[in-house]
């Protein structure tokens, strides 16, 4: 049993607060991670707020590097000393898509059995089955995706961020959207999953990138990530502006990144004849929208929503830790600043306030300047 220090979150509304907790080693099939760094994301301020539910309290984070300290019984995918990439899509292989050939769908995604617990013996329910605002994490071995080769300390920070909210905006471009070379893509909504669904949309190949916000500072981030266009929509009618810099037409994918019935609107109206609406904003529960039937049929093509970017870790990660390294894509525009563990609440608040794409938690620093206060404490 390991005592660690990390970021949990006790009670709805409650704030996200540095506790030292238990970490088990790993059982059959587990790994146990000392974590690198972590990504602060929509979600985890989701589970402070009861969003998700209300198995409190919660072990924040997720979206993580880390190495591989140990394995459990049965692990052949990594081995300690692994640097890895958690995901919380590890695919099991024997539900109805696996058994599809629709893995990166996967019904039944393997978490760690064993639970970690705060020092009463009180178990922890971890952020999307990884949480890593910790120093050491226990995950199901199927979490961890290997980096190969190497990468220059500061870099993890930056692949770190595929393990969700950059991910999610690249996978539905890539993978949802199937968005071809040539093809022309709006973008609504320009957070960090709408900015990385900008970056999918030059990495994919689009000729014509449109980004549409409310506000000026993030349509010119979006800019330097690939957009082609941006339309602030306290000026302009976005879908006026959309199918006038497409031709008339409208694009062929539109990406809503908001989740909400008007931009949801604004996308289906915005599409091509025959083009592909994709929704990977996050909708709060009992959104509803209103478009005539007979819309949906006049104007065709596809109406989808993108599933952590309908990602399979085993074959994009990878991929796209590569495109990063070639300096195809830029992850390290995405760190909008390095922080330490006990900083996790203030980056909330930034995080809503729109001023950053991504808070990162660097743990090395965290669990040295643990292990400094130990010695010092060790020597009175």
């Amino acid at each position: 049993m390991h005592e660690v220090q990390a970021v949990v979150v006790r009670a709805k509304n409650e704030p996200a607060t540095v506790e030292t907790i238990l970490v088990p080693d790993p059982g059959p099939g587990e790994a146990l991670v000392d974590v690198l760094t972590c990504g602060v994301c929509q979600t985890d301020h989701h589970y402070q707020v009861g969003a998700v539910g209300d198995d409190f309290p919660y072990l924040l984070g997720h979206e993580a590097t880390g190495v591989v300290s140990a394995v459990g019984e049965g692990v052949t995918e990594v081995a300690p000393g692994d640097r890895v990439i958690l995901n919380w899509r590890a695919v099991c292989g024997q539900c109805r898509a696996c058994r599809k050939g629709q893995p990166w769908y996967c019904f039944n995604t393997h978490n760690a059995t064993q639970k970690m617990t705060l020092l009463d013996g009180t178990e922890l329910s971890p952020a999307l089955g990884i949480g890593a605002f910790a120093e050491k994490t226990l995950v199901a071995a199927g979490q961890c995706t290997k980096i190969e080769g190497d990468l220059e300390e500061h870099q993890y920070a930056a692949v770190g961020l595929l393990g969700c909210g950059v991910m999610a905006g690249i996978g539905a471009v890539l993978n949802t959207g199937a968005v071809q070379r040539g093809e022309s893509v709006a973008v609504i909504g320009c957070g960090g999953v709408g900015t990385a669904a900008v970056a999918g949309a030059q990495l994919a190949g689009a000729t014509t990138i449109i980004a549409v916000d409310l506000d000026e500072d993030k349509l010119a981030t979006a800019r330097s990530f690939g957009a082609t266009h941006t339309v602030n929509s306290r000026e302009q009618d976005p879908v006026e502006a959309i199918q006038e810099l497409t031709g008339g037409f409208g694009a062929d994918v539109v990406i809503d990144a908001v989740g909400i019935a008007a931009t949801f609107r604004q996308a289906f109206e915005a599409r091509d004849l025959a083009g592909r609406l994709v929704l990977v904003g996050v909708p709060a529960p009992g959104t509803t929208w209103e478009i005539p039937l007979d819309q949906v049929f006049g104007r065709g093509g596809a109406i989808k929503s993108a599933w952590y970017g309908d990602t399979l870790p085993s074959r994009d990660l990878p991929m796209l830790v590569d495109q990063y390294r070639l300096g195809r894509l830029d992850l390290d525009g995405f760190v909008s600043e390095r922080i330490g563990l006990g900083d996790v609440e203030p980056a909330f608040e930034k995080m809503k306030a729109g001023k950053v794409l991504r808070s990162v938690v660097e743990i090395t620093d965290s669990r040295a300047a643990s292990a400094a206060a130990a010695r010092t404490e060790a020597a009175r």
